[in-house]
């Protein structure tokens, strides 16, 4: 369970790098787990907008009274390790909410919403198939979550489900990672390296310990403010890497012993990100993660 955690919580952390400074989603930019046309037609009361389309992992809606809906999808390794983390988000999700079982969607389900009184509404529907996670939810403005969106929302998921092969992600391989760039920081016997989008990997042991990469597309101007930028992080500049290049390490919030390094080249950054799940012989180190992201700044 402690492991499932810590590779949520640095998948969360690096996947909100890579999208943070991304521009609005286009026009033509579609869902690849549901269609404009099916979502209008399980959800006719609601005219959603694409806001995002998450690499493959997921999409992020929103509707003109300002409500949110985030529909994500999870791969794992195998049948196994998809049960271990549905039975955590499952856990997570009946601590908000109470939940009552779904037939008809994937081989299990759950759905719920939030009560009357609950300071942040939220109707949502998790299923499993195969070793694949969906969670569909829709955080609304003003009114509450009750059976008339939980209702539609379950037609979404029933829709999106029978789509959740189309994610980007892959286990085995990786464009920005390699094996050997696991050397002194992964258990490489026990090492798993998983393709999370077009820009982004990550790669884990058995022990959680994660080493992940995200590209983006920005402005040198950009890279250079987040160099600039306050925080509770330490800022190291690596000049072999780029004017542009900098580390961040022995942070005061969150994974102290974490290292993270930016690096700028031909429009794109990279974030190079070591997170270990106890202190560790590079625990905040950047020395020694140069040379990944030396080898990363290389294929910019």
């Amino acid at each position: 369970m402690r492991m499932i955690n810590h590779l949520l919580s640095c998948l969360a952390l690096f996947l909100a790098i890579a999208a943070t400074p991304a521009p609005p989603a286009h026009a033509a930019e579609t869902c690849p787990f549901i269609s404009a046309q099916d979502l209008a037609g399980a959800m006719p009361a609601l005219k959603w907008s694409l806001v995002s389309n998450q690499d493959g992992r997921g999409c992020i809606y929103q509707a003109g009274r300002g409500d949110t809906m985030m529909l994500t999808v999870f791969r794992n390794p195998d049948n196994d390790r998809a049960r271990e983390l549905y039975a955590t988000f499952v856990k997570t999700l009946g601590e908000r909410m109470p939940l009552s079982d779904m037939s008809g969607i994937g081989d299990e389900g759950h759905r719920g919403t939030t009560a009357a009184d609950a300071q942040r509404q939220e109707a949502s529907v998790v299923a499993l198939s195969g070793d694949y996670i969906l969670q569909v939810s829709v955080y609304p403005i003003g009114r509450r979550a009750d059976d008339t969106l939980l209702s539609p929302l379950t037609l979404v998921a029933r829709t999106a489900i029978g789509n959740v092969s189309k994610t980007s992600e892959r286990f085995g391989d990786c464009e920005w990672l390699t094996a050997a760039d696991a050397d002194g920081f992964l258990d490489k016997s026990t090492l798993q390296v998983q393709r999370t989008g077009a820009g982004s990997c990550m790669m884990f042991d058995r022990e959680a310990n994660t080493m992940a990469v995200a590209v983006i597309a920005t402005s040198r101007t950009t890279a250079i403010s987040m160099m600039k930028r306050a925080g509770p992080c330490q800022h190291l500049a690596i000049p072999e890497l780029g004017s542009e290049a900098f580390g961040e390490h022995s942070c005061t919030k969150g994974n102290g012993s974490a290292v993270n390094i930016f690096v700028w080249k031909n429009g794109r950054q990279a974030s190079i990100l070591f997170a270990p799940v106890k202190p560790h012989p590079e625990s905040g180190s950047v020395e020694r993660l140069k040379a990944v992201a030396a080898r990363v700044y290389g294929k910019l």
